[in-house]
């Protein structure tokens, strides 16, 4: 329940950091949109991404990892596409997203540790 609601926020912060700090994400709606659209985002990252990160287990071993950046990247695109209201522009963007979105989940799993018992 605590990984779910991490990537839900991260993903929810993320999209709004973005939009704030990017000028090719562009966002023109409603916050409550934006907190839809990070609540997509999140339960993709929850749901669909472990699978698609077991399909995709050799690539990543050949690119070292780093085919789950563009895994991270076409997630965020999938949303960008379901969202008319979320205009992300170019390739690039898309990368720094899904590091913000990757760097809030790690700061937000400090803050939240799991419980040891």
């Amino acid at each position: 329940m605590r990984d779910l609601f991490i990537k839900i926020v991260s993903g929810i912060l993320g999209l709004w950091l973005a939009s704030q700090f990017l000028d090719e994400v562009i966002f023109i709606g409603s916050w409550q949109t934006l907190a839809i659209a990070g609540l997509v985002l999140g339960l993709i990252n929850f749901f669909v991404k472990p699978v698609l990160k077991t399909i995709t287990l050799p690539l990543r071993i050949i690119t070292l990892g780093l085919f789950g950046l563009v895994i991270n990247m076409a997630i965020i695109w999938l949303v960008d596409i379901f969202f008319s209201q979320l205009n992300i522009v170019g390739i690039l963007p898309l990368l720094w997203i899904s590091l913000i979105v990757w760097g809030l989940g790690i700061v937000l799993n400090k803050l939240f540790p799991k419980n040891k018992s």
